[in-house]
């Protein structure tokens, strides 16, 4: 039985790599020969992607809610829910701290010439931490279901289930309720996941499609750094966390989370991703307790890749547009992503909003936010698929620390 476990992932693995390489390349041969295939392919990619988002929610609320229930205590929950939201705020904030200083290190951007085009995006408000936590209990559980709000709903699962844990006998009713639409929703997400590599080779192309040949050899300079940059995160951050604390080689580590983080790179979605790297996490070793909230909880507050690519873009336009990013600037815009990271949604093009109200705080032009956007998918797949990473990474982690049996 162990051998067919550890075939499967690797099966899924290259399966997911094939539709991603033939993606990339029928995405550019597509303009001029192929364009009828466009509606199709984009058909494809819509239904996975929400076949995918159907169950994304039920799933988050079920799990965590019998994730709890399985810890049996409410301080062992704490526990998880507080090592977990320590790992990702400190490695946003380091992330937020790499994108800055590097390209500034190195003056990116300077010498470059940007044409600006202008775009509609409504900026994320930068509000207080009180105001961040105040809007973390929902008012509308339904809404924020209805609204996709993962952090509330998360909030939401951790309330009902803490709540069932106190209540006990009382409450095994609603939990037996759970438990059979969760059951549900992983049979429903086992199945769609057969469906990954077409998903993944449909989202691509049209990525591809959309951006052009010339549009990627343009900016590979830029994408090239930004790429090996959370390359060497990823290697450096992630797999010494891995190794050294979780106990787990980073050759097995990177082999059995490779379908998770392909679905990311090709779907730009670490919520779409969730139940593929719930797969890999079991596949590593770790208990269902810790995985069925960490997890979730990554999905929605850990954006340490989003953080790497907004500092990065914020100094990247300042130094092309001649704009000053001082020391106390910086301090300000890595403080502000790391609070803006928070909550990001784990969704294409989630980030947009977010960069709109840092770059509004560094004082850059409001028509870089046109250039923006249109590397923004480029930038969100690498940047997705990193994020998913240092999910699963701190999941593995938190096998070692938190003990479940004391």
């Amino acid at each position: 039985m162990k051998k067919s476990s550890q075939k499967a992932p690797v099966s899924l693995t290259i399966a997911i790599g094939i539709g991603l390489v033939l993606g990339v390349v029928f995405g550019l041969l597509m303009p001029g020969r192929f364009d009828w295939a466009l509606p199709v392919i984009q058909l494809v990619s819509s239904v996975y992607m929400n076949a995918l988002r159907m169950m994304i929610f039920p799933l988050v609320f079920c799990s965590l809610v019998m994730g709890i229930m399985n810890i049996g205590s409410v301080g062992k929950t704490g526990k998880i829910g507080l090592q977990s939201l320590l790992f990702f705020s400190g490695t946003t904030l380091f992330a937020s701290l790499l994108g800055l200083f590097l390209p500034r290190a190195l003056g990116f951007g300077k010498g470059v010439s940007i044409e600006m085009m202008e775009a509609d995006v409504n900026a994320t408000q930068f509000t207080s931490l009180l105001d961040t936590v105040k809007n973390l209990i929902p008012s509308n559980p339904v809404a924020s279901f209805v609204n996709g709000d993962m952090l509330q709903v998360l909030v939401f699962a951790i309330i009902i289930g803490v709540t069932c844990l106190s209540l006990k006998e009382k409450a095994e009713p609603f939990v037996k309720v759970v438990d059979a639409v969760n059951e549900i929703s992983v049979k429903i997400i086992s199945v769609v996941m057969y469906f990954t590599p077409i998903g993944v080779f449909s989202s691509i192309a049209t990525v591809m499609y959309s951006n052009g040949l010339d549009t990627i050899l343009a900016l590979a300079k830029t994408l090239l750094v930004l790429y090996v940059v959370m390359f060497l995160y990823v290697v450096i951050v992630y797999g010494g966390i891995v190794k050294f604390v979780g106990k787990v080689s980073m050759r097995e580590f990177f082999t059995k989370v490779m379908p998770a983080a392909l679905n990311a790179f090709g779907t730009c979605s670490s919520s779409a991703t969730l139940p593929i790297s719930k797969r890999c996490a079991d596949e590593l070793g770790v208990p269902n307790e810790i995985s069925s909230l960490a997890l979730p909880l990554g999905a929605t507050v850990n954006m340490d890749a989003v953080s790497i690519l907004m500092s990065f873009m914020i100094v990247f336009f300042g130094n092309a547009c001649g704009v000053e990013i001082d020391l106390g600037l910086m301090i300000v815009v890595m403080l502000a992503n790391t609070l803006l990271s928070i909550g990001t949604p784990g969704v294409p093009g989630g980030a947009i909003a977010s960069f709109a109200a840092l770059a509004a705080i560094a004082g850059l032009p409001a028509g870089i936010m046109g250039v923006y956007i249109s590397v923004n998918t480029l930038c969100d797949m690498g940047a997705t698929c990193c994020n998913v990473l240092g999910d699963v990474a701190c999941s593995v982690a938190m096998k070692e620390t938190v003990k479940l049996d004391e």
